[in-house]
């Protein structure tokens, strides 16, 4: 794990990630891969006022330029793939295929992104005044400001980011405290793509290193157009009225207690495979992590003991060997709230297999199963963990009801081979998430379709479908190429 050699390939001077007094930590086996410094408020405000500056140039640049500036971002990472994606799982703990894939989804939104740079596309519409015609267009918004959080560190950035700069929109960066490594990395290969791009202007993309006050200062400061923010439900509430006091737009990603619904007529095979991915993948640390199993009554005792044994398998450890499957939890915090929630379904009376602590050092658990009877307490509180409440139900309305009571909307899922049920899921009365599978689990999205949830998920949608709009301002146009002025809804208004 040698981080010396790993940030050199990547561009990186030693200065940026020796020297500073925040210490970075792998879950791995804790140990300090490298101190930052942290922004101070003066330093933050002199990244704002320079991504303003850079605004301002930015946004008279074609978007199909502003989109090869994307396309040598792109080339960038495909060229330090491997070397990024390694530094993702030192820093983040999840196994490497993951680290890797994560990079990959970075390159695939450039791609998606250097398209759409010739696709910003607005309406023209029929006008009821004679010789008059509209139509509606869109414009850069402004400064983007961007606040991610551990569990991807990299990946979410360039949802943002690669659309936030094809529209118009320079970006401020704060990384999570817990993973800003990877953040200085991708800066040192953005400013490489900027240096052959030839003439963007400076501070269009920039990093601020810091804790909660550097968000409240991104929060808080009328220039910065849009914040995107990912992270806890908890934080949603606090960032949320603070921009809209300010009338500023927020883009929010929070929690997800995401669920699943095993019918009859399903696969179970292919059942179990999804559902270890999606509640025991990334030591089931994604937002979009399969929390909460509803599965029927004629098949319980068929799946739930399969799903023990394949618990039981799962290999737990380095997350840079080869076979590895699940890696470790990021730091204490997370072990504990782990734990905390597992003495909890326990009280509630639920039968729970897995859960122990693995190994000496750094905190690795065996991905645990909770057999529940009641759908409350500890079950509707979303826990950052491997843990998979598992419950039987008889009827499927039923279990689209208890899927939808929780609090968060973000991901979910249904295995089924009845055309019916899967048609019921997807309805206006089924599922009311912002993401609805279909005999896959509700983790591992592709970067086509919008991302985000509904409830306390926050709304936001990021990487494909339309989501650039949310970075763009939209304008209504009418012309009048005649030589009358003829008023809307027939008024009368002579002089």
């Amino acid at each position: 794990m040698n981080i010396t050699d790993l940030m050199t390939r990547l561009g990186v001077d030693e200065s940026a990630y020796a020297s500073g007094g925040l210490v970075v930590d792998t879950p791995i086996d804790g140990s300090e891969i490298g101190r930052v410094a942290p922004d101070s408020a003066e330093t933050v405000e002199a990244k704002i006022a320079g991504a303003q500056d850079a605004f301002l140039a930015w946004r008279a640049v074609p978007a199909p330029r502003r989109g090869e500036l994307v396309r040598r971002l792109g080339e960038e990472l495909r060229a330090h793939k491997h070397d990024l994606g390694r530094l993702v799982t030192i820093e983040s703990g999840k196994i490497l295929s993951e680290g890797l894939g994560e990079v990959q989804e970075m390159i695939d939104i450039c791609d998606f992104a250097v398209g759409l740079s010739r696709q910003l596309y607005g309406l023209t519409i029929a006008s009821e005044r004679p010789g008059h015609h509209m139509r509606e267009t869109w414009h850069p918004l402004g400064v983007v400001g961007i606040i991610s959080a551990f569990n991807f560190p990299v990946a979410v950035w360039s949802w943002n980011a690669a659309l936030a700069l094809i529209c118009g929109d320079p970006c401020i960066w704060k990384p999570s405290e817990k993973t800003p490594l990877t953040a200085v990395a991708v800066q040192a290969l953005f400013d490489k793509a900027a240096a052959k791009f030839g003439d963007a202007p400076e501070g269009l993309s920039q990093i601020v290193i810091g804790g909660r006050d550097a968000g409240e200062q991104l929060v808080n400061d009328r220039r910065i157009a849009l914040l995107s923010a990912t992270g806890s439900t908890r934080m949603g509430r606090e960032v949320g009225p603070q921009l809209a006091g300010r009338f500023g737009r927020s883009l929010l990603e929070l929690g997800g207690n995401n669920a699943g619904i095993v019918t009859p007529s399903a696969d179970l095979d292919l059942a179990l495979r999804a559902v270890c991915f999606s509640a025991a993948g990334t030591a089931g640390q994604r937002c979009t992590s399969l929390r909460r199993l509803f599965v029927h009554e004629k098949i319980y005792r068929s799946l739930v003991p399969k799903l023990k044994k394949a618990y039981a398998s799962l290999s737990v450890g380095d997350p840079l060997e080869d076979g590895t499957l699940i890696g470790p939890l990021i730091d204490q915090g997370s072990f504990e709230r782990m734990h905390y929630a597992l003495d909890r379904a326990k009280a509630q009376g639920g039968q729970v297999s897995g859960g122990e602590h693995v190994g000496e050092a750094g905190y690795y658990v065996r991905p645990a199963l909770a057999e529940m009877e009641s759908h409350d307490g500890i079950v509707l509180a979303e826990t950052f963990a491997p843990i998979l409440y598992v419950f039987k139900y008889s009827d499927l309305d039923e279990a689209i009801a208890l899927q939808n009571s929780a609090a968060q909307g973000l991901s979910s899922c249904i295995f089924t081979r009845d055309v019916l049920e899967a048609e019921r899921f997807l309805s206006a009365t089924g599922s009311d998430c912002g993401i609805a599978n279909v005999n896959i689990g509700p983790s591992g999205a592709e970067i086509g379709g919008a991302f985000g949830g509904e409830k306390e998920t926050g709304g936001g949608r990021e990487s494909g479908s339309d989501a650039w709009k949310a970075y763009m301002r939209r304008q209504t146009q009418t012309i009048n190429y005649s030589t009358e002025l003829p008023l809307a809804q027939g008024v009368k208004f002579d002089v």
